[in-house]
């Protein structure tokens, strides 16, 4: 089920399981996808989180043929990173995405069935 020559990254440094609660993961589901403008990598989504939206920047523009296909999908993002601004946008949190930092295609890290937005993980 993958690439026989994949080698994983190394295990990161152990953190306490106060570290790891501090991280608020949340499933929300992406409203909409747009461009933004002079950014060759970088989309803006909106985000339902029940009872918010947010917007969330994502270097995923080069990743999909059709980034909008994601539109009505539930994933999950990290919501209680400051707010960061590029490209003149603000980005109010990060999409949770597996495969990027291993030079794989990214994927969406998504819940196996619906769950309500907002629902946290962990």
């Amino acid at each position: 089920m993958g690439d026989p020559n994949f080698k994983p990254a190394s295990v990161k440094p152990v953190i306490s399981f106060a570290d790891l609660d501090r991280i608020d993961i949340r499933v929300g589901t992406i409203v909409s996808v747009d461009e933004v403008s002079g950014s060759d990598k970088l989309l803006k989504l909106t985000v339902d989180f029940g009872d918010h939206r947010r917007s969330i920047l994502a270097g995923m523009k080069k990743e999909r043929e059709d980034a909008r296909e994601i539109i009505g999908r539930q994933a999950l993002f990290v919501i209680n990173l400051e707010p960061k601004k590029m490209m003149g946008e603000v980005s109010e949190g990060m999409l949770f995405d597996i495969g990027f930092a291993d030079g794989v295609t990214p994927a969406l890290a998504v819940p196996e069935r619906p769950v309500p937005n907002g629902t946290r993980a962990g």
